[in-house]
């Protein structure tokens, strides 16, 4: 059974920084990318970074570039996704799925407020 499991979210004050992790079992971690995902509420969900299986290549979205930095750590199953100078626009959930699957977590809630 897969299983995904989003942490790291919480309260930040603006410029502040968060790191994320995506914890995954039920599936081999290492063949897959990973790409994580913001969602407001009534909103779409948006592809911000992914981290891919050959030489930990990323990619990330522009408003987050320079910012976000994805990485993973196979031996653990887990991704990471460190957030600096967050703004309050970015609160939101933030969800991770390995990509070409349709396996999601939770999300955690990042909220960024003074």
């Amino acid at each position: 059974q897969v299983k995904i499991v989003e942490s790291g979210g919480g309260l930040v004050q603006p410029g502040g920084s968060l790191t994320l992790s995506c914890t995954a079992s039920g599936y081999p971690f290492s063949d897959f990318a990973m790409a994580w995902y913001r969602q407001a509420p009534g909103k779409e969900r948006v592809e911000i970074a992914s981290i891919g299986t050959i030489r930990d290549l990323q990619t990330y979205d522009e408003s987050v570039k320079g910012r976000f930095t994805a990485s993973r750590d196979n031996a653990k199953n887990t991704a990471y996704l460190q957030m600096n100078n967050l703004q309050p626009g970015e609160t939101t959930v933030y969800l991770c799925s390995p990509r070409k699957t349709n396996f999601w977590g939770k999300g955690t809630q990042v909220t960024v407020s003074a």
